[in-house]
């Protein structure tokens, strides 16, 4: 390792040290991670060897949302964000928009109550705990718009703009915690806006797109807030190390540019995929009709027929 490496590392927190490793894995995500990959390939295997079906995009956007996920927090990637606030934020924004969404496209609840075996009757498994869950009057509350976009917005100013962020950066414990909850955030604010997988609210489609554009204005205010301060406003990012040859200023600058040009990707993303789900579900309900018309012998339209044929009696 070359002396200007050697000092660029020296100056990172204590807690942040690599020791010249090229991962510096936070082992609670690494876990996760593994274990929400395992997870999810034993369900897809489960359903494929009994004979059913599993969307492979469905797989793919899952195992894309995960290594999201890995990338900004089981990497060298991690060490960086403690101690620039651009890198930090490139962190928030995928780990609480991009990663929810791929992960609740790859629709893991539908997938492990398929694969899921059906208990005894009288006991209670896996998969009817599960059931409970979606059922229960607590998921209804978590993820009911009137507490999803205020949490959303609130994961930004009462955060950024408060010592809480300083106190929890403080910490390889508080950074983890802070860094799931923008986690869980995003997934609960995402969940009933996808409506992949099943849930306590299921809105229109219409619905879902306000629920989506009443939170992402937001974002671009933070980060324009960011952009046009005239001095650093997070006390963790005042003082880089040296060695990076950065300004606390323009470092900020640049997170502010990230979050206001980040929030753009996933409303498309989202945006892309409800107009596809509504395309989908007026296809299904038009086939519905059809078939209902086959069965009755079209009798809507033979009843539509006897109305204009006695109208036009009733003219004569």
């Amino acid at each position: 390792m070359d002396h200007s490496m050697h000092g660029m590392t020296m100056d990172l927190p204590p807690f942040t040290v690599a020791r010249g490793l090229m991962w510096s894995a936070d082992p609670i995500f690494l876990v996760a991670c593994l274990l929400g990959l395992g997870l999810y390939g034993w369900g897809v295997v489960r359903l494929r060897r009994r004979g059913d079906a599993w969307p492979v995009g469905r797989t793919v956007a899952y195992t894309a949302g995960v290594l999201t996920v890995m990338l900004v927090m089981c990497t060298r990637l991690n060490d960086y964000g403690m101690v620039m606030f651009s890198v930090h934020m490139v962190q928030h924004m995928v780990i609480s928009m991009l990663s929810p969404i791929l992960i609740l496209l790859g629709a893991p609840i539908t997938l492990a109550l398929r694969a899921l075996p059906v208990a005894g009757r009288g006991r209670r498994g896996p998969r009817e705990l599960l059931l409970a869950l979606l059922h229960s009057r607590y998921l209804r509350v978590v993820t009911h718009p009137a507490f999803t976009i205020p949490l959303f917005i609130a994961s930004l100013y009462a955060l950024y703009f408060t010592s809480i962020f300083d106190l929890l950066m403080g910490s390889r414990t508080g950074h983890t915690a802070m860094m799931v909850h923008f986690l869980a955030v995003g997934l609960v604010f995402f969940w009933p806006i996808m409506g992949v997988d099943p849930g306590p609210h299921r809105p229109g489609h219409l619905m879902r797109m306000l629920e989506l554009f009443a939170g992402m204005p937001f974002h671009a205010f933070f980060g324009i807030a960011l952009m046009m301060a005239s001095t650093p406003m997070v006390a963790t990012y005042r003082n880089p190390p040296a060695s990076l040859g950065i300004d606390a200023l323009g470092d900020q600058t640049a997170a502010g540019g990230i979050a206001w040009a980040f929030s753009e990707v996933p409303s498309v993303l989202v945006l892309l995929a409800l107009l596809f789900q509504w395309y989908r579900s007026e296809q299904r309900q038009a086939r519905r009709k059809d078939r209902a018309a086959d069965r009755d012998g079209d009798r809507e339209l033979q009843e539509y027929n006897a109305y204009l044929a006695s109208l036009n009696a009733r003219g004569r």
